[in-house]
């Protein structure tokens, strides 16, 4: 079978936008099979495996069902699966911001400039910090987004320092957040408050709103 359009795909569904700056917002998520890192935190386990085969156009046909003008694609890792570059692309033909969220681990600039890449940069408790792919960073652009997920102070001290190494805070918007049940809030915080640090807190709305274990939310 040609699977040259045909993407492996865990879920598509129509929810609140939980996280970074467009968090609120009703969003139409489409979430892609398969992730090639193993993150200590990581909430989207059944991600890795479980998901069918669907056509762009099935992709498509489902997602303009939500009449929703704001869609994500995520994972998994969704630049795992070479024809997510084509769906991009048709979904911002189509949706007024189409968002990709991404490891990290695998390179963006092929990405259609229209997409906000959503960026996530591992930290040392992630497990995975040695599959940082650097070169996204002279990627970026100030429409794009970078995330870190704090677990820990070490996790805190390493992104503050890579912040002022590459200029984050001139590039884009810089979020973090802090490990569900690892960290608290609070915590984080008041680390920031106390460093200056102008970054934005990022609280996962979507697990305060339903079961953090939720799936389709």
């Amino acid at each position: 079978m040609d699977r040259s359009r045909q993407l492996r795909v865990n879920e598509i569904f129509h929810s609140v936008q939980g996280e970074g700056t467009r968090v609120g917002l009703r969003c139409a998520f489409i979430r892609l099979t398969g992730c090639d890192l193993r993150c200590t935190y990581c909430d989207t386990e059944y991600a890795f495996r479980e998901g069918r085969w669907l056509t762009l156009a099935e992709v498509l046909d489902q997602v303009r069902e939500f009449a929703c003008p704001l869609v994500e694609v995520t994972g998994g890792e969704p630049l795992l699966q070479a024809p997510v570059h084509e769906l991009l692309t048709l979904l911002a033909d189509k949706f007024e911001t189409v968002l990709l969220e991404t490891s990290g681990a695998r390179p963006i600039a092929d990405v259609d400039p229209r997409v906000v890449r959503i960026v996530d940069i591992k930290c040392p408790s992630s497990g995975e910090v040695e599959r940082n792919h650097w070169p996204n960073i002279a990627a970026l652009t100030a429409r794009d987004e970078v995330k870190f997920v704090i677990g820990d102070r070490r996790d805190y001290d390493w992104a503050r320092a890579i912040v002022a190494e590459h200029g984050l805070l001139a590039r884009c918007a810089v979020l973090v957040a802090p490990v569900y049940g690892a960290l608290t809030a609070r915590e984080l915080a008041e680390w920031i408050v106390a460093d200056r640090l102008d970054v934005r807190v990022g609280l996962q709305l979507h697990k305060l709103i339903w079961s953090p274990t939720m799936r389709g939310v």
